[in-house]
């Protein structure tokens, strides 16, 4: 005689039902970074060597599209409304404004728009060197979300605390926000001699590699927004945000090179205090002391 299956077994065994539908408020950040990524491609589109504003103002909206990323998961972390949806729809959204975005900004400033140079084959290769620095970039971008969609529980290899406090590798909004920091910088005006390409061009493919290391990075995400701060840290806010309103060329270049050069200066802590500590015992050594 068949015993009856229990209930909750019967209900394991149903195919789970794909939710249908979205979470409106976290999808319209997502939505909000989505536009200012389509607003900067068409931006660097219309740049020119006179209208290289437009290239500024691609930055800008790049500046913007980091915002509303920050905010879509912190709203739906907040209000409870993360879904599998939302982050696949982030993540495409990502790879718009923080890959495809940069990439052509990056190369529509630093090398497309540069004045001819004496040698026009040398001009035409650095061109070349370019463009693949940014399609790196572009694709360093994508498989470092896709490394993130598929890590449950990422952690760096090098030591860190547990938990949510470090990103394996920088990620792409911060990588893009170099990107967009340093035109913003310049007001946009493109690079005018070969050698500030050639550093442009290796400084592209280093935050490139950054994004696909497994160095860490500081992720802000054990900062709760929901319990008590002291009232200084209110004003310490204000007066940043008010520095970049007033000078934010100055502030945003430098937030985001030290936010960058913060993963190198762990990783070399981390080199350096390794080769301090004295290497582990071998089983023939352990063996005879014991």
């Amino acid at each position: 005689m068949d015993l009856p299956i229990p209930r909750r077994r019967q209900d394991e065994r149903r195919p789970r039902r794909l939710r249908k539908g979205m979470y409106i408020l976290p999808s319209l950040f997502t939505t909000g970074n989505m536009a200012a990524g389509f607003y900067a491609i068409l931006e660097v589109v219309h740049a020119s060597a006179l209208n290289y504003w437009h290239l500024d103002n691609a930055a800008k909206a790049i500046g913007f599209a980091v915002l509303f990323d920050g905010l879509d998961g912190r709203v739906a972390r907040m209000t409870g409304t993360s879904s599998d949806f939302g982050k696949e729809f982030d993540s495409l959204a990502d790879v718009i404004t923080f890959g495809v975005a940069p990439a052509m900004l990056a190369w529509t400033w630093g090398f497309h728009l540069m004045p001819p140079v004496a040698l026009t084959e040398w001009n035409i290769k650095l061109t070349q060197l370019g463009a693949i620095a940014a399609f790196l970039f572009l694709m360093a971008g994508a498989s470092r979300l896709a490394r993130f969609n598929i890590t449950s529980n990422p952690q760096p290899s090098n030591p860190g605390r547990p938990g949510k406090k470090y990103f394996v590798g920088m990620p792409i909004p911060a990588g893009a926000g170099v990107i967009a920091a340093v035109v913003h910088f310049q007001k946009g005006v493109p690079l005018e001699s070969w050698y500030t390409s050639i550093t442009w061009l290796a400084m592209v493919s280093a935050v490139g590699y950054l994004m696909v290391s497994t160095w860490r990075f500081y992720s802000f995400k054990d900062i709760d927004f929901r319990s008590r701060h002291p009232f200084r840290l209110i004003i310490l806010l204000g007066a940043l945000f008010a520095l970049i309103f007033f000078f934010s060329e100055k502030v945003l270049f430098a937030i985001a090179l030290l936010y960058m050069f913060s993963g190198v200066f762990w990783r070399l802590q981390w080199m350096f205090r390794r080769r301090s500590q004295p290497p582990p015992p071998t089983y023939k050594e352990a063996s005879q002391t014991s």
